[in-house]
């Protein structure tokens, strides 16, 4: 445990000292690009809990479980060969995927969202639009 830092200090650190807090602590570096704000809301959090004991059984059990769980397997339809089939406003859009990225109307795209954007003239997950993830919009 660093040494005595009251969760009322991590407001007026800087970066620079909330990146050597969270070393000190976790004994590795920060993960990269984590806001101050974050930063200071999840050291806060680790002082408080370590302060109280650390985490209940119940809470370690169920991180512990969950690290046990296999993760789930990526799509087999995003691998190059594969197709996406996506019918919007009554045109059936297919999506080849290829090893740099993806063809749709004999373009090259490096990204199922500018498809999507390009299809829908809207913003649009990529994968969510084709069904890949989450529920797809009709």
């Amino acid at each position: 445990m660093p040494k005595q830092i009251e969760i009322a200090d991590l407001e007026a650190m800087d970066r620079s000292e909330l990146l050597d807090l969270w070393q000190e602590i976790f004994e590795e570096p920060a993960p990269k690009m984590l806001s101050q704000p974050f930063l200071r809301r999840f050291l806060a959090f680790e002082l408080q809990s370590r302060r109280q004991g650390g985490l209940s059984r119940r809470v370690r059990s169920a991180l512990e479980k969950g690290q046990a769980e296999k993760p789930t397997p990526t799509s087999p339809a995003m691998k190059p060969g594969g197709r996406l089939l996506r019918e919007w406003n009554g045109v059936t859009h297919v999506v080849d995927v290829s090893d740099s990225g993806f063809s749709w109307n004999g373009r090259s795209w490096r990204s199922l969202s500018a498809i999507a954007r390009e299809i829908t003239g809207a913003h649009w997950s990529g994968p969510r639009f084709f069904g890949l993830s989450g529920k797809a919009a009709k």
